[in-house]
């Protein structure tokens, strides 16, 4: 994804595919973040599956869902590390933890009616599984809430915390 440090609303538009709406469901609603790297455009397509049509061979797409178990519903969140070549790895390990906040921040920003309508949502746990084949790599990291990523936060000028 291109360097950015916030979001801007105008260059992120939104899919809503059939079988979800702006506010249901919550299980089997699932995220797929792409861009442009020529006009930095954020293509967020919400589903009740991954938009693959939408996906690249550079695999630089950020994917997510929302999952249940026992103590409730979370936040998942899944990127492929791994580029064509190991030598890649470490560059794009570098580059998805550099942009996933504004990525997140484009998933919240984008699905801002939904979270209005599960206020309860905001607060659930956000996981993000970099996958790869290499084991430094391969990590599932607890990233906060997606409440920590709301773009009201980045208007009032406050840090988003990652």
């Amino acid at each position: 994804m291109r360097e950015q440090t916030n979001l801007n609303p105008e260059k992120l538009f939104v899919e809503f595919r059939t079988g979800v709406n702006p506010r249901m469901p919550i299980l089997h609603r699932h995220y797929t973040l792409t861009h442009s790297d020529i006009t930095a455009d954020l293509f967020l397509t919400i589903a009740p599956e991954y938009a693959w049509d939408k996906i690249n061979p550079m695999r630089d797409e950020v994917l997510a869902e929302w999952r249940q178990d026992g103590d409730g519903y979370y936040f998942y969140g899944y990127v492929e590390v791994d580029g064509t070549s190991a030598v890649n790895t470490p560059d794009r390990d570098r580059i998805f933890r550099r942009e996933l906040p504004l990525a997140l921040k484009a998933i919240r920003y984008g699905d801002r009616m939904f979270f209005r309508a599960h206020p309860e949502l905001d607060w659930a746990p956000l996981w993000i599984c970099f996958h790869s084949s290499h084991p430094q790599y391969n990590k599932l990291e607890y990233w906060g809430h997606p409440a920590n990523y709301s773009i009201r936060q980045q208007l009032a000028g406050q840090p988003i915390k990652s």
